[in-house]
């Protein structure tokens, strides 16, 4: 079934892989590891292993039987490109995103050197926003490997921003996310970095999206950056969702 997503950039999340292993120092404080964990006390079937990696072939063809049409941020709890997900696994979520072009895919990942591998075997369509999480220079390199993708949509997600970015190349990029990190033990994040990045995106005329200052209490820091909530998307989401409301 479809799970509405508190997500402000998205509507629903999809989960056909949970689990995960940390790849990077954004990963410290993982947001998916406790909810999994807390998941799987709670005797929910798809964690009965915690936050090992799992795919679940059952959980395929759900967005098939959803008509209302909705952006779809597919394994918010884990990540598509994983070194423990099959090439063939992999084909198979991306065929289910072919076959429902009423929906928005957002499929963000810290592994996008293997998304570059094997793109040549994934059947990009308009529908499927490739995605990359980047929290500080350290990680920069990500950038190159999205770009070379034959994604349509490329976005960035800088959360958590752990650090300034500011040779920060957002030609080719679609979109920009920007968030603090959330959660018990919080790193914090500095305006200033998160106002470079803003102006970044408005000199290119980069759709940006600033989702959260974060901290242990992220409902009180709120999202409003400069007496503004930044609520921007990419062009292509509000011409297709016309085009399927219209036909």
């Amino acid at each position: 079934m479809a799970q509405p997503s508190k997500i402000e950039w998205t509507d629903s999340t999809w989960n056909p892989v949970t689990g995960c292993t940390k790849i990077s120092h954004g990963c410290k404080y993982c947001y998916a590891e406790r909810m999994a964990k807390r998941l799987q006390l709670a005797g929910v079937k798809k964690y009965k292993d915690g936050f090992q990696v799992a795919v679940h072939t059952s959980a395929l063809d759900e967005p098939t039987r959803w008509k209302k049409p909705r952006m779809v941020f597919v394994n918010s709890m884990s990540d598509l490109f994983h070194k423990d997900v099959t090439t063939d696994f992999i084909l198979s979520v991306f065929h289910i995103m072919n076959q429902s072009p009423q929906h928005i895919f957002q499929v963000l990942t810290k592994r996008p050197g293997r998304v570059l591998k094997i793109n040549r075997k994934l059947p990009w369509t308009q529908n499927i926003w490739m995605g990359t999480s980047i929290e500080s220079e350290r990680w920069q390199s990500r950038l190159d490997d999205l770009k070379n993708t034959n994604a349509y949509v490329k976005f960035l997600s800088l959360e958590p921003l752990l650090g300034p970015l500011p040779n920060l190349d957002l030609d080719g990029i679609d979109w920009v996310i920007v968030g603090g990190e959330s959660g018990p033990k919080a790193r914090p994040m500095c305006i200033e970095w998160v106002r470079e990045i803003r102006d970044m995106c408005i000199e290119k005329k980069t759709p940006f999206f600033f989702k959260q200052w974060g901290g242990v209490f992220k409902k009180r820091t709120g999202r409003t950056l400069d007496g503004r909530v930044w609520n921007q998307f990419p062009a292509t989401m509000r011409r297709q969702f016309r085009c399927r409301k219209t036909s």
